[in-house]
């Protein structure tokens, strides 16, 4: 049986170590010194390390840690490592992991004049040997503790080179310069909110024009008019409305109205002022809704509910008469 070191992935572990010293130095310098690391993974293809902080790092701050990393891998600064007495590496300064039991000798890994820290991990040579540093992540992962996750050398040129790749991409989609994406998406953002406002304009148009049919429709009950109907490509606003504009053209009524998309089904019922003392809309609205596999509530005037079962919503609508007249 023969073992032999991998070169390559020891290198890569090694880079990944060292960046993770430069990180916690770097994080307590824009942070604060209340970081302290409470985790970390080393591997070859990236670096995690969880740390003590309140908050979220916003994009800004993510930036300036990844400036003085890289800051202090350009210094291609000698690392050195020291075994020595507990005591004395504590007194120089070192910072040590409190959970961690450590002997009477210990391995003390020093940046100069970035980092000091006791640990018996895999570290390159001098900084310079880490390549390129960029935080690929940042969350949090319980209370009062933040996680980031990072690459290094040629796993981080990989991580820009696929980011770079995916916004030619986009770029090439938007048929528009990489460094005209940002503008060309805000007034894409632009186009699609006037649309969607001119969309709700054109529904609300429709709506009012089916309304007028629909109060045709009407039955008198007991002299209250009763309404149950399907009201196309209506979505949640577009029902109110509607139902707004029934109760002020039929002046007394009870009335559902229902829509259906994308296999989900919308129901609205009001019930004007003179006549909720006996006909509910919530009431109204469940009725129909648990026809149609769902729940919904609201006022006495007005109730909004969904549904799961568009099949079964014909059935429900034709009941609304009877389920009126019963409680006039």
């Amino acid at each position: 049986l023969v073992l032999k070191v991998d070169p390559a992935a020891r290198a890569a572990t090694a880079a990944n170590h060292s960046a993770t010293h430069l990180l916690h130095a770097a994080l307590r310098q824009h942070l604060g010194e209340h970081v302290k690391q409470a985790g970390s993974l080393v591997s070859s293809e990236r670096l995690r390390f969880d740390f003590s902080h309140f908050q979220a790092l916003t994009p800004e701050e993510i930036r300036a840690v990844e400036r003085t990393v890289n800051a202090g891998i350009r210094q291609n600064i000698a690392l050195t490592t020291t075994v020595m007495g507990i005591d004395e590496a504590m007194a120089s300064g070192a910072m040590a992991l409190f959970e961690e039991r450590y002997g009477e000798q210990v391995r003390l890994v020093e940046v100069p004049g970035i980092s000091k820290e006791l640990c018996g991990g895999t570290h390159t040579a001098r900084t310079g040997d880490i390549g390129l540093f960029k935080i690929v992540s940042e969350g949090g992962v319980a209370a009062g503790i933040r996680r980031v996750e990072a690459v290094t050398g040629e796993g981080a040129l990989a991580y820009v080179q696929a980011v770079e790749a995916q916004l030619a991409e986009i770029a090439a989609a938007l048929k528009a310069p990489v460094a005209e994406v940002t503008q060309k998406i805000a007034h894409l953002l632009e186009t699609v909110k006037s649309l969607e406002k001119e969309v709700a304009r054109l529904k609300g148009k429709l709506a009012s024009s089916q309304g007028d049919e629909l109060a045709a429709q009407a039955a008198d009950v007991k002299g209250i008019k009763v309404l149950a109907a399907t009201l196309e490509g209506a979505d949640a606003k577009v029902l109110r409305d509607t139902i707004d504009q029934l109760k002020n053209k039929l002046k007394s009524a009870a009335i559902v109205l229902a829509s259906v998309e994308n296999g989900k089904v919308q129901l609205a019922a009001g019930v004007t002022a003179d006549a909720v003392a006996k006909v509910k809309a919530g009431e109204l609205v469940n009725f129909v809704a648990q026809q149609v596999g769902g729940k919904g509530g609201g006022r006495a005037d007005l109730a909004m509910a969904g549904g799961t079962d568009p099949a079964k919503l014909p059935a429900a609508l034709a009941g609304v008469r009877s389920w009126v007249e019963q409680r006039l």
